[in-house]
């Protein structure tokens, strides 16, 4: 790819990732809940699987979820409903630590690679913002040009990376200001309603 080619594609991404979006809010809520160190393993299960569809994509695997409005509503349902129960988690188990949130969470409240990855993987509005890239900055999208689907797949993630990282620290921030006891079970409700409004966000396609 040519320089003028990933700047081009940065900035094709640049309000995608950093615009708000069910990604940044769901990241921005649990840092801001767990702290950044808790939030790790969600965000790298998110952008692993960021990377492996995106590459699957770009190599012409997975459109069907694309095109075909039956299986993105079930992706759609399905993802709204996990992170609905995410939200609950945080009303049922609110903070109990101080404001550094430093101590260890409930198991309930743990965020794994798996979470994050489940995140991505039944949010079919991904799929289609990373299709619609392709179509923009593949001269053949699904054709055999290996290193340049890779070549996007990684500017792609790390840029998303990067922007959730940015969210995450500013709901941390939050957490931190706001982090006196009085205000704990105060914060857990407002976590839990972030989620909620992205659960909301999900599954607006299916009422569309």
């Amino acid at each position: 790819m040519s320089l003028e080619t990933v700047i081009a594609l940065l900035v094709f991404l640049f309000p995608l990732a950093y615009s708000p979006g069910p990604g940044n809010a769901f990241f921005a809520a649990l840092a801001a809940a767990a702290g950044m160190r808790a939030a790790v393993p969600a965000l790298v299960g998110y952008h692993a699987a960021t990377l492996g569809v995106t590459a699957l994509i770009g190599m012409g695997v997975g459109t069907t979820i694309v095109h075909r409005p039956a299986a993105s509503n079930l992706l759609f349902a399905m993802g709204s409903a996990y992170v609905l129960w995410l939200a609950v988690t945080f009303v049922r188990h609110p903070l109990t630590v101080t404001s550094g949130n430093n101590g260890p969470l409930p198991r309930e409240r743990r965020a794994g690679f798996w979470t994050g990855a489940v995140v991505l993987l039944l949010n079919p509005k991904a799929y289609s913002i990373i299709a619609a890239m392709f179509a923009q900055f593949l001269a053949t999208p699904g054709s055999a040009d290996r290193s340049a689907v890779i070549a996007i797949a990684v500017i792609f993630t790390l840029n998303n990376l990067v922007a959730f990282l940015v969210w995450a620290s500013g709901g941390r921030a939050l957490s931190t200001v706001l982090g006196a006891s009085r205000y704990q079970r105060v914060l857990s409700y407002v976590f839990a309603a972030a989620l909620v409004g992205v659960a909301a966000w999900m599954s607006l396609p299916l009422f569309t």
